[in-house]
Parts: structure tokens; sequence; C-alpha cells
């Protein structure tokens, strides 16, 4: 359990309940919400609230409007679809303000059970600069303070770690969940702990391979941050992409992997096209023979098996980045097996956000995963041991006996 204040620390009856969610959904040009998975996740908190008798008032970000008011980021589609999704409606305070004297009075009016959203938070310039002005003005709409965005506690801004300056705080039962099943992998994991990593560059995942090196048994590197690892190895890697001024570093981790018993398993086979794009032609090479006018795009038949074998040994496995360019389909077999290898495993599964929640859940093996983490960024900062401002701005519990987790920013419970 975890040491911040949960929903169920707290008294609801009665109380107006400001809510940071994560409702950052993509859409289409003309307004419409492509993929809803951030708003049902949001759900088990508010109906909670609704539940508790709680005047519940939410708030989110949506893209970056820079600051400024833009009607092409404002949250009426996200609260049109709440209401849908919670079968009631969901009063949309539209204010380029954020909060104003008539939002203010708005809020005053509404009754236990009413559902408000407030306009998209970054219409102000104060929200991401964390300014207290801002701050004030959001807490002064509530009695108490939820973050139920995941996604977003990495971040320092006025909405979450500001407003709860001002107001006792508690997370949802997302940020709960995220942060539980997360804290648990990393500082008692169940062994033969198996990290997945890849992506396009070694650079964005430094810390987390430095730090995951300390608590794993086994490493796993695809997608295009391999090819640095592969050209530290002294191959030959063609047209593939490369990190020059990461070979050094690449070198390094190899060898402190070593030195920490630390398996580091990389490609042994790729897939390669002259071309960086769908239709062109492609075939499947050893890592001894990457021609040098073509670029690897996904991992071969050789690497899948061998790396879909090593996880399959795993109890507990993290995976963060794709195999390759799986937005191509016929690039995306790669990240689509190691998908399927996790699915069939009898271990803990976490998928951390981003890029591989997207493939998971193109894949179709998401319903097949422990957990699915709604925060891309926020989950890599918790893989690289990184505090979450968001969360540590969070009421602690009382409490005697607590360890502490590999990330400062969570106690965990006994």
């Amino acid at each position: 359990m975890l040491n911040k204040k949960s929903l169920r620390d707290l008294e609801f009856k009665g109380k107006n309940v400001l809510v940071r969610c994560d409702f950052n959904v993509p859409m289409d040009d003309e307004g419409n919400i492509t993929d809803d998975t951030r708003i049902i996740s949001s759900l088990p908190t508010i109906n909670y609230l609704i539940e508790q008798g709680a005047k519940v008032i939410l708030m989110s970000h949506l893209g970056r409007p820079k600051g400024q008011p833009n009607k092409k980021y404002s949250l009426e589609p996200v609260a049109k679809r709440l209401s849908e999704l919670l079968n009631k409606e969901v009063l949309f305070l539209q204010d380029d303000e954020v909060v104003s004297n008539t939002v203010k009075k708005r809020v005053e009016a509404m009754e236990d059970g009413d559902v408000a959203l407030l306009e998209n938070t970054r219409f102000r310039k104060e929200e991401e600069k964390n300014e207290e002005n801002f701050s004030k003005e959001l807490a002064s709409l509530g009695d108490l303070y939820v973050n139920d965005a995941f996604g977003t506690s990495h971040r320092a801004h006025a909405s979450n770690v500001g407003v709860s300056t001002y107001l006792p705080s508690a997370v949802g039962f997302l940020v709960e969940k995220e942060i539980s099943i997360m804290g648990k992998a990393l500082e008692e994991p169940e062994r033969p702990f198996i990290a997945i990593l890849g992506g396009a560059k070694v650079s964005d995942k430094i810390g987390v391979i430095e730090n995951l090196m300390n608590i794993v048994d086994t490493i796993i590197v695809g997608g295009g941050m391999a090819f640095t690892f592969l050209k530290a190895q002294g191959y030959e890697i063609g047209k593939s992409l490369l990190e020059e001024d990461k070979i050094g570093l690449a070198k390094e981790l190899i060898e402190k992997t070593k030195e920490k018993n630390v398996k580091l398993i990389l490609p042994v086979d790729v897939v390669v096209a002259k071309e960086f794009k769908n239709d062109t032609e492609f075939n499947t090479v050893s890592i001894d023979n990457i021609p040098s006018d073509m670029m690897g795009l996904d991992i071969g038949e050789e690497t899948i098996k061998a790396f879909s074998e090593e996880i399959k040994k795993g109890k507990t496995i993290v995976w963060n980045g794709p195999m390759g360019v799986f937005e191509m389909e016929n690039f995306a077999k790669g990240t689509i097996a190691i998908a399927q290898a996790m699915a069939e495993s009898e271990g803990t599964t976490i998928v951390g956000g981003g890029d591989s929640a997207s493939a998971v859940e193109r894949s179709g093996y998401s319903h097949k995963m422990t957990h699915i983490s709604t925060g891309g960024g926020a989950s890599l900062e918790l893989l690289e041991g990184k505090a979450l401002p968001g969360i540590v701005a969070i009421s602690e519990k009382q409490c005697t006996t607590i360890y502490n987790a590999q990330f400062t920013s969570i106690a965990l419970l006994e």
C-alpha cells in the first residue's frame, strides 16, 4: 500500500473535490476523439467520488496551446464523451481564463454528485510554470484535491503540484494502481526480472539502463537504439540509426552489465531496407552482414526467437520501447512478437506507456498484460529512479514502517 493518502483516506460527502485527470486524448481534424482510453481510465475515481456525494470538479490539459486560449485544444469534446460514459451530464465550464468569477459561481451552484470540467489548464501560461497565482485560483474551487493523472505526474505544474500546496490531497485509483504495480516491480520483483528496452535512441534510455542494471537480471535491447550498441561492439550497421556521440557510452554500459553480472541480449539478425517507408523492398540479414546501403528497421526471426525464449523465463517483465518501426506494417513483426511473448508469459508483465502501450493495443494482446501504464514519460522517470513531483506533493499517511523504494518519490508500506 502507498504511503500517500488515497481516496479511502478522505471524506468527500458535500465537499468540492478538485481532480487532476489526464484527458490529453488524440483527436482528428474535426475535433472527434479517436482514442478515449485515458478518459475511460479516469472513470473509477470519478464514479467513486459521485457515489460518495462529492461535487466533482475535473481539470486537465490537452495538447500544446502554449499558454494561450485556442479552440482547437478545448476540452469540450471530452466533456461530451464523459457525459456519455458516466450517463449523466458533465457541466463544461468553458472559460478562456479557466478560473473566473463566472466559473466560481457555477461551481458554487453545484449539488452533491454533480460533475464539472474546467477548460484546458494550459490556456494559462502560468500552468506549466507552476505559478502561485494560478495554483491559488484553482485551489479556490475545491475543499480537497485528488491527483489521478499519472501521465503528468513527472511535471511540476500548477494543476498538480501547485494546487496541492493549498488543499488536503490524495491519489486517485489510477495513480494508486500505477505506482503500486511499478513500485512492487522495482522494489520487490519476482525473479528472473527482465527489462526490454527499445525505441529510437540510446540517449532517451541512459538513465533507465543505468538504474535498471542495479536491479534486473536481464536487459534485452531492440529498436533503433540497438544499432549504437552493435556499433560499439564493432559491427558495421550500414545506414541504420546511429548516435555517433553515444558509442563510447554504449561500450561503458556493456562493460557495466558484465561487472554487475546482468545478461545483456542484443539482436543477432535484423530486417533491412534501402528506404524508410513501408512499401520498400526488405529482407533479413545477420548482424555480420548488414549492407552498407541499407538500414535496419526491425529485429529478425532469430532475434525474435531468442528474445521470446528469454521473456518466457521471466517472473517480472518490464517493457519500454518498440523493437522496430512498428507504425509500418512490414516492420512491426518484431514488436508484435514481443507483445505475444509477454502475453504468453506466466510472470508479471508491465508495459511502460508511450509507443509500447500503443503497440500492445494494436497487437491485440493488451488484455493479457498485468499492467499497461497510462504515462510514457512518467513511467520512464520511475524506471530511471527519479522522483515524480506530482506524487511527492500528495499528503502522506501517518505510518511507522516505511521501506524506501528505488525511486525516491514513493514509499511502500508493508
